[in-house]
């Protein structure tokens, strides 16, 4: 029983520390969209990748706005090179968008498209933490 219970812990914290190893894990400072860019949160959902708006500002500062909390990027699927397949929401149209993103660094390369990839809108999002 004790081996066993030592195997079950032994395995939390083996997928705990490989949930943590991924570069895409932390807060990214989101491209000025619309007047307002925001803090997105990256954190394991699954074996994937979701973000969620921690922060938002204006060229006022920070603000409250109704999107907080809201799952901005969606089911994003390591390739295990860096790189990520899943789903992208664009807040200001309420539209879900095909979706890539890259990590090199302190860098993250997003994209959301349509039309099977033909038509893309790309940001470049700074690690904040």
């Amino acid at each position: 029983m004790k081996k066993t219970i030592a195997a079950a812990l032994l395995g939390l914290v083996a997928a705990g520390a490989a949930w943590a190893a991924d570069p895409a894990v932390g807060t990214w400072q989101t491209e000025v969209d619309d007047g307002a860019y925001a803090h997105v949160k990256m954190v394991p959902c699954g074996a994937d990748i979701c973000g969620t708006i921690d922060r938002t500002f204006n060229s006022s500062g920070e603000y409250q706005s109704e999107n907080i909390g809201k799952m901005l990027v969606r089911n994003m699927t390591p390739a295990g090179d860096g790189s990520y397949k899943g789903q992208v929401w664009r807040p200001s149209n309420n539209k879900v968008y095909t979706g890539k993103m890259s990590v090199s660094g302190d860098r993250l390369a997003l994209s959301g498209c349509v039309a099977g990839g033909l038509i893309c809108s790309k940001q470049t999002w700074v690690r904040v933490k």
